[in-house]
């Protein structure tokens, strides 16, 4: 991150409220939306949230989550945000960059919205978008959100949404996606939800190949089973029990 990005974002969390994320009726929708798309799965088991600012979003997310990952790269945002959730005890914090980061254990939830655009290039949007992808549990979901392109240029950066929406669509399947539009010319963003594949088992497989059943793998990386008879469907399931056996 520039240095110039990086000072920038020290400044506004200087302010009472901080982009005004609690003040602005847009911003509210915004992440009303945002939370909606984060739990069209249910309840949360281990959660990633990249960029806190003062905690706006945190706050709406983390009564959700069994276990919850902040990461800001600025250590004002992580000590805001702690101090107003006063600090729960299954929220991680970590103040470090997204592009190196390496988590114990892979997210069934990531949710990046207003961050990526500050990195200093599109190579390093790919990069750390690779890096959470890598991240993310088989069925896994990514709430993406951010201003669309011709915004982010205008305020100088090197991309927004429509270019890290594009790179997403290479890795993960999208499900989901809206716009939210204010009163303002800057006030126009993209929210959109992605899903890791699937991918089957190696039991499963194994038992499938043995009994002569076709799969389909799609395009999208995940392989399905073919329609098949009840009689395919014993002989798979007498060849898992031989298999765990």
């Amino acid at each position: 991150m520039q240095d110039q990005n990086y000072q920038s974002l020290h400044l506004e969390l200087a302010a009472d409220d901080p982009w005004r994320l609690d003040g602005n009726p847009f911003e509210r929708q915004r992440h009303a939306q945002m939370l909606r798309l984060s739990l069209c799965q249910g309840s949360i088991t281990n959660a990633l949230e990249v960029g806190c600012a003062a905690g706006a979003f945190t706050e709406r997310l983390a009564p959700h989550c069994r276990r919850l990952t902040v990461i800001d790269v600025v250590p004002k945002a992580i000590a805001r945000t702690r101090l107003r959730m006063n600090d729960p005890s299954h929220i991680s914090w970590v103040v470090g960059d997204v592009q190196q980061f390496s988590p114990e254990e892979p997210f069934d939830l990531i949710v990046v919205a207003e961050v990526l655009y500050y990195l200093e290039s599109v190579a390093e949007m790919r990069a750390a978008i690779s890096n959470l992808v890598s991240m993310l549990a088989p069925g896994g979901h990514l709430v993406f959100g951010s201003a669309r392109d011709a915004a982010c240029r205008r305020w100088g950066h090197a991309a927004g949404a429509e270019t890290v929406i594009a790179m997403l669509n290479e890795m993960l399947i999208q499900v989901d996606r809206q716009q939210c539009q204010g009163a303002s010319v800057n006030e126009d963003c993209l929210l959109a939800r992605f899903r890791s594949p699937v991918r089957p088992s190696h039991e499963s497989t194994s038992a499938q190949q043995k009994a002569g059943i076709p799969a389909v793998v799609h395009l999208d990386g995940s392989a399905r089973l073919q329609p098949i008879s009840r009689t395919s469907l014993h002989k798979v399931a007498e060849l898992l029990v031989d298999y765990e056996n």
